[in-house]
């Protein structure tokens, strides 16, 4: 009789449990019908008219928040360490006059055009931080048109039909300590409440002007929290979550409907130390994965933290990776439902949808970034040629159009997508 009694109750038990699910999905696709917004309903994504959405797409890296390595750089990895190679190779003004270039021309509406017409559904945009203040950043020392880069994309999506992430990938006094958050080498973000308060003012001015504005999907607000270098590493891991739901907090204020995504320590890899996944409904997870055996097995521990969560998981970055790699991890994300957006669109040569083809006198450039030049001694002795150094640039500026760009035909067909 106890055990009649016992599985009586877990079965009423389990029955208000899925009741209590189902109102849950029921009332995101409501939300999603009544806001024009993307929801979230339970571990799916919910488009306006009620339907799943599986996020198929792309980043564009580099645009907002150069990285060296892209470029071809071992050395010069960071936006300010790329800043001033060029500066000691043309000088301020005309490094200047590059970043508002690169700027006009890296990503254009021909670009967003193209990843349209390969089948995706949406594209991530990472940019840095320093493009919503007046600090000194790609060309401009004040009045930064974060928001006009931003809007030129937002419209192309919307002619495009496309669906929009967009990713603080550098938050102020770094978040990750390493080049890709342009930090000084430790993710001082944490430990700043001056730059924690600067983080989540952004975020919320970012909020305030985009929030009715249903192409973009979501924000992320951290790329790939604490490297895993630090020694404090799990003291960095445990002020995460406080910082994420003071910056959600912020958000709110000024915007109910986006989704906004969580990224997890250790390049977005350890999801152990995000302990509340229910403080907002429209929470969202984000992991990150290059290399690896190409199966569930090796993400396991997503598929888990997304089960017990009842949230997305979305593969924010995957690639570099050969051809079949990625097209088997291609299956066994769409097999465990998990949207992804390959890493990255365009960068130098290939392993990415759009290549640049180098010139030659970019060889001059490389040159000089891969030696000495940590003193002024050792930039005279360095001897760069000045004047090969602006044709490179100039070149540059000239073979990242997207007209002069070469798809990466295996790559693109690897990500699941067609060729145009």
């Amino acid at each position: 009789m106890k055990k009649t009694f016992i599985s009586i109750v877990c079965g009423v038990s389990a029955l208000l449990a899925a009741s209590g699910a189902a109102g849950c999905a029921q009332d995101a696709d409501a939300a999603a019908e009544t806001t024009g917004f993307i929801q979230v309903s339970g571990t799916d994504l919910v488009t306006p008219d009620g339907n799943k959405f599986y996020i198929v797409g792309t980043n564009l890296g580099n645009w907002l928040n150069p990285e060296g390595y892209m470029f071809g750089f071992q050395r010069m990895n960071a936006p300010r360490q790329i800043n001033d190679l060029f500066c000691h190779l043309v000088g301020p003004e005309k490094t200047a006059e590059f970043w508002r270039q690169f700027k006009d021309n890296y990503i254009t509406k021909a670009d967003i055009d193209f990843i349209a017409a390969t089948g995706a559904n949406t594209i991530r945009l990472p940019f840095h931080y320093k493009l919503f203040t007046d600090e000194d950043y790609m060309g401009l020392t004040s009045g930064q048109d974060g928001f006009a880069r931003i809007d030129s994309v937002v419209s192309w999506c919307r002619a495009d039909n496309l669906y929009l992430i967009l990713d603080m990938h550098d938050a102020p006094g770094g978040q990750t300590g390493d080049n890709i958050d342009d930090s000084y080498g430790y993710p001082w973000l944490l430990e700043s409440e001056k730059c924690q308060q600067q983080f989540c003012e952004i975020w919320r001015r970012i909020a305030d002007y985009y929030k009715n504005e249903p192409v973009i999907l979501g924000y992320e607000l951290i790329n790939e929290p604490v490297a895993t270098y630090f020694d404090n590493q799990e003291e960095l891991n445990a002020r995460l979550e406080p910082l994420h739901k003071r910056c959600v907090a912020a958000i709110r204020e000024v915007d109910p409907n986006h989704v906004i995504l969580i990224g997890a320590p250790q390049w977005n890899s350890n999801f152990d130390p995000l302990k509340d996944t229910g403080y907002d409904p429209q929470l969202m997870f984000t992991c990150h994965r290059y290399g690896g055996p190409a199966t569930a097995p090796a993400i396991q521990s997503y598929i888990d933290f997304r089960d017990k969560s009842n949230r997305p998981m979305y593969m924010g970055e995957i690639g570099h990776n050969t051809d079949e790699w990625q097209a088997d991890f291609v299956k066994v994300m769409k097999d465990n439902n998990i949207g992804y957006t390959f890493w990255p669109y365009k960068k130098k040569d290939d392993s990415c949808m759009m290549g640049i083809s180098m010139p030659e006198e970019w060889e001059e450039v490389i040159r000089f970034a891969e030696g000495p030049h940590h003193t002024f001694a050792e930039i005279r002795e360095a001897k760069p040629d000045r004047a090969k150094a602006q044709v490179a640039l100039d070149k540059f500026i000239e073979r990242c159009k997207h007209q002069n760009c070469i798809p990466q035909e295996g790559y693109i067909a690897s990500m699941g997508l067609k060729v145009p």
